[in-house]
């Protein structure tokens, strides 16, 4: 990964210092249900703040599709963010043009300004040049700390990028460091643990990973698939079938990689998909016809703790089985703390990412103890599959 600039690279003091945030947050009723990303922020938002810049920030909120909809205005975020922020935030009604402009023209050092949902104009997701210098006219400097936004070369994420100097803010700092060591330069030897439902999600994603890691941990319905390419009967797990030539394929090119593909030899099943229902375990070439295999089991377990005792890097993404109903979350809780246990005891570097796997590990009460959890969903997905982030590039490409 080529070098970025982060804020000790620059002076902001009484400058405009435009920031690309993520505030796209849940909620209900109109209050934030979560604040996870709103803190990830504050960091940034408060040390610029401190060194005396005008900070105004970008962001999306939901989906508006180019035009303005104020069921999905940003004003709904502001009590909550000054509460992350512990300072006031000032707010204007538009992005761009004069309102905007009259805006940021009020603001002192120190000040905090949130600017209206950038995606009520149709040139934020066309990544319109018009746009994209619109945006630049408020700014003296630039920072991206959204890289959960970063895999879209949107007007806010990219095309400002090229007409300011520009910067990595903490949070976004913080996650490319992680990233970098995970893949990019690890210690080896590194596993990764791919699951969720579905391979044909996560093709790319395999294909890449193969010939970077030393273990790839195979779980959730996706192992289902790999075991059946095999030969095995699966019951009626959670399968595609149109993919077995393809799971034939990535294990041939693990195989030439030197990369061992490990899939578990027993799992948990059941009849029907609930919490509770009756189960039994068994071996995966044991599974009946009316069966779906719902978690991974005890052997299987133990099987991936050997390997975690194995490697020096970890990187996670998906979970095991059916973690959000009991008790088929026992191998993704069994496993998300053996890997806190080994990061708190200085034996592994973890990297983790996705929505279902922060959940999963919240749920395991271990999302704090391991080395990085990202809140980016597709962004980290596709820096896993080796793609170029256009809200990174556009970094580098002004450190270069």
């Amino acid at each position: 990964m080529a070098a970025f600039k982060t804020l000790d690279d620059v002076m902001v003091a009484g400058k405009r210092v435009l920031v690309r945030v993520d505030l796209n947050v849940p909620m209900d009723g109109g209050r934030v249900t979560d604040d996870t990303r709103l803190r990830a922020v504050a960091p940034t938002i408060q040390e610029l703040a401190q060194k005396g810049a005008k900070t105004i920030l970008l962001a999306h909120f939901g989906r508006p599709k180019g035009k303005r909809d104020e069921s999905q205005s940003l004003k709904v975020v502001v009590p909550a963010l000054e509460k992350a922020l512990m300072q006031d935030v000032r707010f204007a009604d538009d992005c761009v043009g004069e309102t905007a402009e009259a805006a940021v023209a009020k603001l002192t050092p120190g000040d905090v300004l949130l600017l209206e949902n950038t995606r009520f104009h149709a040139g934020e997701e066309k990544n319109d040049p018009e746009f994209a210098a619109a945006l630049a006219k408020l700014g003296d400097v630039y920072v991206n700390d959204a890289f959960s936004a970063a895999h879209r070369a949107h007007g806010s994420t990219e095309g400002v990028a090229r007409l300011l100097p520009s910067y990595a803010g903490r949070a976004m700092q913080a996650e490319l460091e992680a990233l970098q060591k995970a893949l990019a330069e690890p210690e080896r030897p590194v596993v990764a643990v791919v699951g969720g439902a579905k391979v044909s999600t996560k093709l790319d994603l395999l294909g890449n990973l193969v010939s970077k890691v030393d273990y790839l941990v195979i779980g959730g319905g996706m192992a289902n698939t790999f075991l059946a390419a095999q030969g095995l009967d699966v019951g009626k797990s959670l399968c595609e079938k149109d993919l077995l030539d393809t799971a034939k394929e990535i294990e041939a090119k693990a195989k030439a990689a030197g990369c061992a593909i490990v899939l578990p030899g027993d799992a948990r099943l059941a009849m029907e998909f609930k919490a509770n229902a009756v189960n039994r375990v068994a071996p995966v070439d044991a599974i009946g016809p009316e069966e779906m295999m719902l978690d991974v089991g005890p052997d299987a377990i133990a099987q991936v703790a050997g390997v975690f005792e194995k490697a020096k890097t970890l990187v996670w993404n998906g979970p095991f089985g059916a973690f959000e109903l009991e008790p088929f979350d026992e191998g993704t809780v069994a496993a998300a703390r053996k890997a806190a246990e080994l990061t708190e005891a200085g034996k592994l570097l973890s990297v983790a990412g996705g929505g279902d796997t922060v959940a999963a590990l919240n749920h395991a009460g271990v999302a704090d103890k391991f080395s990085y959890v990202s809140t980016a969903g597709g962004a980290f997905l596709e820096w896993l599959e080796g793609k170029e982030l256009p809200g990174v590039a556009a970094l580098t490409a002004k450190a270069a």
